[in-house]
């Protein structure tokens, strides 16, 4: 179907919307319809919802026309990918600002609303994020928090780490789209939207909300699994990220070079024993790499957090080791 042939399934309403509330989706009718529930939810009602249906060969159309909130619209296109359905769902919303949900995620009812707030009380800032605490299959809370309190001009940290989280934290004020440009649609692998808040952040402040407001759900067919596309993508986004940086004259670079190299690589280890065919000589080999890249890096909590998991996985095998850390997640939770 040509792009100028994506069909609207559902109209919003005439008046223009504080948020567009972008949600790829891509066969997404096990989880997409909870997503929106807690979309739903939120305290601040002033949005619209621009769902993206790339190319789905599920029922998503005809669950779409059963919707009458009247904030709800349906965009259908070939598939694009991830980042060419957000790049749509851009061009299609109507809000001052873009919030972005993947269609397998949750919000807590506060997320848009505190967010919002602190945009306007920092008005500089391009983009607000929030923590975002891992959810398994059904929902549940494993137990982790992806947390940080980094803000303002924040590229230096962000090259060692997408503190930002996944792509269902943001609210991004939606004139540096214009400016900047949309999500790179070369890059796959689920590191296109990093690539972006670092083009935003080499320029413009961002804020933080220090609550864990969105729920990151883990399953076996995440994108974020497909760590053999990831290590290509990884790359281009610091190869790119650092001549822009250069250019801008940001100080320190060859340290940091290092550094995010590095963090990249020991990142990179921990997918294989993520995906379904665990594999703990690759995650060994990818740690091998960020060792090479950053000498310094066998000093940090997380090389030995990944380095007790490769033993564990070598010693007790995949199912031992989903019962330590089952464990040792109700442990940590019993005694918060």
């Amino acid at each position: 179907m040509p792009e100028e042939s994506s069909k609207t399934m559902v109209q919003s309403a005439a008046t223009k919307p504080a948020v567009s509330v972008v949600i790829p989706a891509y066969n997404a009718m096990v989880y997409l319809p909870e997503t929106l529930e807690s979309l739903w939810k939120q305290t601040f009602t002033d949005f619209e919802v621009v769902v993206v249906d790339d190319g789905s060969t599920d029922h998503i159309r005809d669950w779409a026309a059963s919707q009458d909130d009247p904030r709800f619209r349906l965009v259908s296109q070939e598939n694009r990918g991830l980042a060419g359905a957000r790049n749509t769902g851009i061009r299609e919303s109507r809000a001052d600002y873009v919030a972005f949900l993947d269609a397998d995620d949750l919000w807590d009812s506060t997320k848009l609303a505190l967010q919002m707030a602190a945009l306007l009380r920092s008005p500089d800032a391009a983009l607000a994020y929030t923590w975002s605490a891992l959810v398994d299959a059904n929902g549940v809370p494993t137990g982790r928090v992806f947390k940080s309190h980094a803000e303002g001009e924040v590229w230096s940290d962000l090259i060692l780490d997408n503190f930002v989280g996944c792509g269902s934290t943001p609210v991004v004020k939606r004139c540096y789209f214009d400016s900047l440009g949309l999500f790179d649609q070369n890059l796959g692998s689920s590191v296109e939207d990093w690539d972006m808040w670092l083009r935003l952040a080499l320029h413009h402040p961002f804020v933080a909300v220090p609550q864990p407001l969105v729920g990151y759900r883990q399953h076996e067919n995440s994108a974020s699994r497909n760590w053999r596309k990831m290590e290509r993508s990884f790359n281009i986004v610091l190869d790119k990220a650092f001549a822009a940086a250069e250019e801008a004259k940001i100080p320190n670079l060859e340290a940091l070079r290092k550094r995010a190299y590095g963090n990249v690589y020991l990142d990179l280890a921990w997918k294989p024993l993520q995906c379904a065919d665990k594999d703990v000589a690759a995650a060994r080999e990818m740690r091998a790499r960020a060792v090479e890249y950053d000498p310094d890096i066998w000093k940090t909590k997380e090389y030995w957090r990944l380095s007790l998991a490769i033993s564990l996985m070598q010693t007790f095998g995949e199912s031992g080791y989903r019962r330590i850390v089952k464990k040792f997640y109700e442990l940590r939770r019993t005694a918060s």
